[in-house]
C-alpha cells in the first residue's frame, strides 16, 4: 500500500472517529442551558490531527466533519455557527501548535475552544444583526476553558499513547523526523540497524 493511500485512509478513519463522536453528542443534552454551550468531544480527534498531520489535511477532516455532522444530525441552520467557529478554532491552534511544546497540547485546546465561542458569537451578531447576544461571551468563555482544558487532556493523552505505539503520521512541525508512518517494521529495521 501506497504512503498516499495510507495517509488517505488515516484521515478517512480519523474523520468517521470525530462523525460518530458528534452524531453521538448532539444526543447528549446540554450540561448549561446557555446556546453554544457543549462538550465538543469530537473537538479530540481535531485537536489530534492538527499535532499529526499537515494543516491542510487537518482542515480537511474538520470541515467534512462539520458538513456532515450538520446533514446527519439535521442541524443545517448551525452550519454557519459551526463554520465561524471552527474555522477561527483552527487558525488559532494551528498558531499554537508552532509555539507550544506536545506537553501542552491542552492549553492549544483551551485557546480554540475560546476561539470557538468568539467566532460563533460573530456569526451570530453577524446573521441576527443583535449586537446584544454578545452578552452570552463571558459565560461561553469560562465554559471554553473547562471543555477545552477536558478535550485538551483527552487529545494530548491520545497523542503520547498513539506516540509510544510509533503509529503516529508525521507532523509537518517536526521536520526533522522521516516523513510517512511510524510502524513495527520500521522500529526492526531500526533495531537491525543498531545491531550491526
Amino acid at each position: 500500500m501506497s504512503m498516499k493511500v495510507k495517509k488517505l485512509t488515516y484521515m478517512a478513519l480519523l474523520t468517521a472517529v470525530a462523525l460518530i463522536i458528534f452524531v453521538l453528542e448532539s444526543f447528549i443534552p446540554a450540561p448549561v442551558p446557555v446556546p453554544g454551550i457543549k462538550l465538543g468531544l469530537a473537538n479530540i480527534v481535531t485537536l489530534y490531527a492538527l499535532w499529526t498531520l499537515r494543516p491542510g489535511e487537518a482542515l480537511t477532516i474538520l470541515l467534512t466533519r462539520i458538513i456532515l455532522g450538520s446533514i446527519f444530525t439535521g442541524q443545517l441552520m448551525s452550519l454557519l455557527y459551526s463554520l465561524g467557529g471552527g474555522l477561527l478554532c483552527f487558525v488559532l491552534t494551528l498558531a499554537a501548535r508552532y509555539v507550544l511544546t506536545e506537553q501542552q497540547i491542552w492549553v492549544s485546546s483551551i485557546l480554540g475552544s475560546m476561539a470557538h465561542n468568539v467566532g460563533q458569537i460573530l456569526v451570530a451578531v453577524v446573521l441576527t444583526a443583535t449586537p446584544g447576544v454578545a452578552v452570552y461571551l463571558p459565560l461561553l468563555l469560562i465554559s471554553a476553558i473547562i471543555t477545552g482544558s477536558f478535550t485538551g487532556f483527552a487529545a494530548q493523552q491520545l497523542y503520547h499513547h498513539m506516540q509510544r505505539l510509533q503509529i503516529l503520521p508525521v507532523s509537518c512541525v517536526k521536520p526533522a523526523v522521516e516523513s510517512g508512518f511510524s510502524s513495527p517494521e520500521r522500529k526492526l529495521d531500526n533495531v537491525r540497524k543498531n545491531a550491526d
